[in-house]
């Protein structure tokens, strides 16, 4: 997946027409977006991506014939030889739907209700190779996703040795918690330019596709912790 030389061409594919209208003069209204087609259902959303290759997909979860999730596993899923971006943006937050979402690809999981300004945010995001979830429901996303404990502990084993470094691990954490490379730098002090280097190891020691992959590796090693209860 490489940056377009011109404005991002997007692709809605959500069921409810006055939605993709609202998208659209969103998305139009940018000068660095251009929306290239619509898709009321799934199947209509995976024909349109294929053949219009556009740069980024925005597909809800509940859509009639296919859903977002099936949406999502077929053009960014693994396996795909030429995986898109496809971003999710839907009413729905339960936690099987971003876990599937994130690990079958996705760059993104917006909930509606966040307003343009994420959904601008969350664009430029995934272009950029970042990952943006609404911070409604980063907390209980990282909480749930992490590894529950054992009801009774296994007797004591050494634990495998971390591929990462200590910044490494860091940096992962800081994945997992959705931040871009711009806010990893402002917390690490250091530059995005660096922290996007690091992210690139992390990458290629932990055998990650993208950063969402990064996240999910971190969660299902218990490197992500859950957030802690208020």
């Amino acid at each position: 997946m490489t940056a377009p030389l011109g404005p991002t061409r997007i692709l809605i594919a959500d069921d409810q027409e006055d939605v993709r209208s609202g998208f659209r003069l969103i998305l139009g209204s940018q000068p660095d977006m251009t929306v290239v087609g619509e898709a009321a259902d799934g199947l209509t959303a995976v024909d349109l991506a294929r053949s219009l290759r556009p740069d980024l997909v925005l597909a809800d979860i509940r859509m009639p014939g296919l859903d977002g999730l099936e949406l999502t596993r077929r053009l960014a899923g693994p396996g795909v030889p030429d995986p898109m971006r496809v971003l999710v943006v839907t009413t729905f937050a339960h936690d099987d739907y971003v876990r599937t979402a994130l690990r079958d690809g996705a760059c993104g999981f917006l909930l509606k209700r966040s307003g343009p300004g994420l959904l601008i945010e969350g664009v430029r995001a995934a272009m950029a190779g970042d990952m943006l979830i609404s911070p409604q429901i980063t907390v209980r996303l990282l909480r749930n996703l992490a590894p529950a404990p054992a009801v009774a502990p296994a007797p004591a084993a050494a634990p495998a040795p971390s591929p990462l470094t200590a910044r490494e691990q860091e940096i992962a954490r800081l994945v997992a918690e959705g931040l871009t490379n711009a806010e990893i730098g402002e917390r690490l002090f250091i530059t995005a330019g660096t922290a996007k280097t690091h992210i690139a190891n992390v990458q290629a020691k932990v055998r990650a596709r993208n950063r969402v992959g990064i996240a999910a590796w971190s969660w299902e090693t218990g490197l992500a912790g859950p957030a802690p209860r208020e």
